[in-house]
């Protein structure tokens, strides 16, 4: 794979109290990335620019092979989420309005590597200052350019 990449992130929440069907709609994002193999271990780096606010949130996505993803965001809003199979992981999430305690419980983490793509998807339970928001899904393509 090239250092220079595309990645594609979209993302599907399912709000267990909305009404109303649009509420479930996914997101997505493509945005150029930079990526390296180190260890064994897969790194895509982008930012993310937040609209409205000046600054920007940087992006390191870690992929441990098949067993674990993680991701690190820094800048605006800083937190380090860790998924993988079968298991919660706890973390503190800080945005510029205050901190609040966030919840992975990974449902099911797959990744598919070929030579120049990495296709990754995860589904799991999101939760708030131990409160269930949200079933959720991402699902990440990583492509040379």
């Amino acid at each position: 794979m090239t250092k220079d990449v595309l990645l594609t992130i979209s993302g599907l929440h399912y709000d267990e109290y909305s009404s109303r069907e649009d509420d479930n709609e996914p997101i997505e994002v493509i945005t150029p990335a930079a990526y390296y193999l180190k260890n064994n271990k897969h790194y895509i780096i982008y930012e993310e620019l937040v609209e409205g606010m000046p600054g920007s949130i940087k992006n390191k996505i870690r992929i441990t092979g098949q067993e674990q993803l993680e991701i690190l965001k820094s800048g605006l809003s800083g937190t380090h989420m860790v998924f993988e199979n079968g298991k919660i992981h706890m973390t503190p999430y800080e945005t510029p309005y205050g901190e609040m305690l966030l919840g992975v419980y990974t449902k099911d983490l797959k990744v598919e590597e070929t030579e120049d793509r990495i296709d990754i998807r995860i589904s799991y339970e999101l939760d708030v200052n131990g409160d269930k928001v949200a079933d959720s899904e991402i699902k990440m393509c990583v492509k040379a350019k």
